[in-house]
């Protein structure tokens, strides 16, 4: 494991970037990790699904949900998740999240 200060915080991070501890989290970090992202602003839509990712994976043992998942539980359609999230919607709401890839993400 490595450290990566984010938003003046020193986090734990695995290889690829994403945040091994979830309790490190705070959504300063979230808006730094979006940036990375190329998000230039969380809006309330970008926080619902953040959020939400977040609550599944507490209360799953820590996995981040699936696009599945999420889809179906968000109250967001996939064509709707695309535009928030370009490129890789499942990546890149684990990461802002502060969780790790999500299961089957290459």
């Amino acid at each position: 494991m490595s450290t990566k200060v984010i938003a003046g915080k020193t986090v734990q991070v695995n290889e690829e970037g994403y945040m091994t501890n979830p309790a490190e989290w705070t959504r300063e970090i979230a808006v730094e990790i979006a940036k990375e992202e190329g998000i230039i602003e969380l809006t309330p839509a970008h926080w619902k699904i953040v959020e939400f990712a977040r609550d599944k994976a507490l209360s799953n043992g820590g996995a981040a949900p699936t696009l599945r998942t999420i889809t179906s539980n968000a109250g967001v359609t996939t064509k709707e998740l695309f535009t928030l999230f370009p490129k890789g919607p499942g990546k890149k709401v684990a990461r802002i999240a502060g969780l790790t890839k999500p299961e089957g993400c290459v």
